[in-house]
């Protein structure tokens, strides 16, 4: 399980906007955004720094807070 911290996702766009990147490095991936604190847990076998690359390149910084 990976936890990153997403300053930018303010909305339920935004949640969309990260899951669907996330699910297109793994469909299979588990993904739950928690909007209040700003942070996504995901649970794939994909390396974080790729997880963190789908996110910046749909306009989502992110800081990792564990793996």
């Amino acid at each position: 399980m990976q936890k990153f911290k997403v300053p930018d996702m303010t909305c339920g766009h935004c949640v969309q906007t990260v899951e669907t990147a996330i699910k297109r490095l793994d469909p299979a991936a588990t993904v739950a955004c928690d909007l209040d604190h700003k942070e996504v847990t995901v649970t794939t076998q994909i390396a974080a720094e790729r997880i963190a690359a789908a996110l910046a390149d749909v306009g989502f910084e992110s800081e990792m807070l564990s793996a």
